[in-house]
């Protein structure tokens, strides 16, 4: 990881590590290299580097809310929603709060200031996207890797109609450096034919 500017590089590091520690409790997996590894841990790496790979001189808060987007996911699973739109809606409401409320948690324990906490927290929850700068390098990051990694399972158990609004959606949220980096990412031939619909229709 980059270096980055902060008062307290101890403080910055061990607040990763217990993001870490949180998510590689997660009992759902991902085969890497034929190696498991635990589904959020692998998530908040994968961010972290998207992000960085955007944004190379990304703030401290910036860099802790990609750590921590996704904290502790699978403890509130979809199926405790009615498995509707509006609970689909309801659930991923409920995620985003329970991940700032978790992450705000963490950074106290560490000695973060409220303010650096709100900071992140405010990140975590999408507030004032897309004015904000910052919050538009993390809705990039997060866009790139559903791209990169999970269009493909998506395309594969989805309905052609269902994908594409997916992706359609998606590339409205990006900016064009975002966009050019998705069109250079690696796909199949059928997820090919879905992008190209998705960006013609």
């Amino acid at each position: 990881m980059q270096p980055v500017q902060t008062a307290d590089p101890a403080r910055f590091q061990a607040a990763l590590d217990l993001f870490d520690q949180h998510n590689a409790a997660d009992p759902n997996v991902e085969m890497v290299d034929g190696h498991p590894r635990p589904r959020e841990l692998l998530y908040a790496e994968r961010l972290t580097s998207w992000v960085l790979q955007l944004a190379p001189d990304a703030s401290e808060e910036l860099r802790l809310a990609a750590r921590c987007q996704h904290l502790c996911r699978w403890e509130i699973p979809r199926h405790t929603f009615p498995m509707t739109k509006p609970g689909y809606l309801q659930w991923r409401a409920k995620l985003k709060s329970f991940h700032a409320e978790k992450a705000g948690e963490i950074l106290r324990t560490v000695g973060y200031p409220a303010d650096t906490i709100h900071r992140v927290q405010n990140l975590n929850l999408k507030k004032n996207f897309p004015n904000d700068p910052e919050s538009r390098i993390l809705e990039d990051a997060l866009c790139l890797v559903f791209l990169q990694y999970q269009f493909a399972d998506l395309a594969s158990k989805t309905a052609d109609d269902k994908v594409i609004n997916a992706l359609q959606k998606s590339w409205k949220k990006m900016t064009p450096a975002a966009q050019q980096h998705a069109l250079q990412l690696s796909y199949t031939d059928k997820e090919k034919a879905l992008l190209h619909s998705a960006l013609n229709a």
